[in-house]
């Protein structure tokens, strides 16, 4: 899959759990990175802002900061104990016809191997 994006600053809301960590292995035998995870935080630009999602709770942030460390994943902002429920971005369209918002539902654990930034200058 590719996302065609311009090449405007983005903000990414990415969430931890089923998509860049495997899904409660923390529970289980210990954080384990998805497939592709490295290579696609490559392709965000150091412009652009990561706030990461996670009904994870409190209590597990120093542990979840130390894995995302030890992978070198960068990021501005992590929100805790979020509901597990759906997750709905709302945004309004530019003038110029630029949608300015994409939703990507991955199944689980699948990691992001099959997902491409395309910027395009044309946007």
């Amino acid at each position: 899959m590719e996302l065609i994006l311009s090449c405007l600053p983005k903000t990414w809301l990415i969430d931890i759990d089923g998509v860049i960590l495997k899904h409660n292995g923390y529970k289980q035998d210990g954080e384990k990175l998805l497939p592709g995870v490295t290579d696609f935080w490559r392709q965000i630009s150091e412009e652009d802002y990561i706030i990461l999602l996670t009904a994870r709770t409190e209590e597990m942030r120093e542990s979840t900061l130390i894995s995302l460390t030890k992978y070198g994943l960068r990021y501005n902002m992590i929100i805790f104990n979020i509901p597990t429920g759906e997750r709905i971005c709302i945004n309004d369209i530019k003038p110029s016809g630029l949608l300015t918002s994409y939703a990507v539902n991955l199944f689980r654990d699948v990691g992001l191997d099959h997902l491409k930034i395309i910027k395009d200058t044309r946007l």
